[in-house]
């Protein structure tokens, strides 16, 4: 497959340009031209680099690529040892980052939603199909410990239960990938009983037990492996690509 062939069929699939972002989304750093085996993972970070070099692959896509809003345009450090990499062995990088995380079957958001068995899925934002938040019920209730419990075995990451006052029953949750604590005081606003995401703040930690809502932090990296591993399952299944993910542990 043409670089250009997989760029066209990823802008066709994601549809970036119906959202705005922080980073260009699409073909960043050009390599070969033909694409037969491509490295997926969360962030093009040295060492993922390093990975695709040893797997002679022709392609990385990730989720967190480069040139992020108020990032210095000068190409030096740490960004020029990245990129020099990638151009002296022709290897192409893709990054799609909230089109990937709102796409509605591969997406970061669409994932955790499988994995928890999230039904009656729906935007957050009401009425904004493309919220990069979204809101849904359980079957069955959840204690805190428990679904906190759940979350550590699923994603296999200790993560940070916030539980408000009350400690009440969870049966209905909203949820952003990553960096989406901003949207817990909405959440606790439609009366939702917990929220999901990567990080939290410290204020946080005030908007739960005030609010009456439990906030579940379970790692950015952690919540945005499995849209981008999707992707990529998508496209050896699709186009017969060779697609490895690999997954470079992240704490954080």
């Amino acid at each position: 497959m043409q670089s250009k062939d997989l760029e066209d069929y990823l802008t066709a699939l994601l549809k970036p340009e119906q959202i705005k972002d922080f980073t260009p989304n699409g073909l960043q750093i050009q390599g070969c031209k033909d694409i037969n085996k491509v490295i997926t993972g969360v962030t093009a970070s040295k060492a993922l680099i390093e990975r695709a070099i040893s797997e002679q692959a022709d392609a990385i896509l990730v989720h967190h690529g480069y040139f992020w809003k108020n990032e210095s345009y000068v190409i030096r450090g740490m960004k020029h040892d990245r990129i020099k990499s990638l151009l002296v062995n022709d290897i192409n990088l893709f990054a799609y980052h909230l089109p990937l995380d709102i796409h509605p079957t591969l997406g970061n958001n669409a994932q955790l939603a499988k994995l928890f068995n999230i039904e009656n899925v729906a935007p957050l934002e009401l009425g904004n199909p493309l919220s990069v938040a979204m809101q849904g019920s359980f079957k069955q209730e959840w204690r805190g410990e428990d679904f906190a419990t759940l979350i550590n075995t699923t994603l296999e990451r200790e993560c940070l239960h916030i539980a408000p006052p009350s400690n009440k029953p969870i049966k209905t949750i909203a949820w952003c990938s990553g960096g989406g604590q901003g949207y817990i005081e909405l959440a606790a606003e439609q009366g939702i009983d917990a929220f999901l995401t990567g990080e939290v703040s410290e204020q946080t930690t005030h908007i739960a037990h005030e609010m009456d809502i439990h906030c579940f932090a379970a790692g950015h990296h952690a919540t945005e492996r499995y849209g981008i591993k999707a992707l990529g399952e998508h496209l050896a299944k699709e186009h017969g690509l060779e697609v490895l993910f690999v997954d470079i542990d992240n704490p954080v």
